[in-house]
């Protein structure tokens, strides 16, 4: 498995999460096996994506694609995303009984 984190800077976020969502199937297909959304809380319109992916390679190839490209186009991304390619190394969960 391989995290990946995303951020890029959107024009509308109802936008940009209908086209997200609509491409659920074309990111599973790609590899991806999860994500997680954030939006920076001084800035709305600033969107961070933790994505997890089967494989490294399945990740580059998706993340560089003219396909997704488009797709992000379309959603009104509208800043040049910063992808970061991360391995976790370690997890610590908290519960309610800590």
């Amino acid at each position: 498995m391989i995290n990946v984190l995303v951020h890029h800077q959107i024009a509308d976020y109802n936008r940009w999460k209908n086209s997200f969502d609509s491409a659920m199937s074309f990111r599973h297909n790609g590899g991806e096996r999860s994500c997680r959304i954030f939006r920076n809380p001084d800035n709305p319109s600033v969107v961070t994506l933790l994505f997890e992916w089967e494989t490294e390679e399945e990740a580059r190839r998706f993340m560089t694609s003219d396909e997704l490209r488009k797709k992000m186009q379309t959603a009104g991304v509208i800043s040049q995303p910063d992808v970061e390619y991360i391995h976790e190394m370690y997890t610590v969960r908290r519960s309610a009984a800590d």
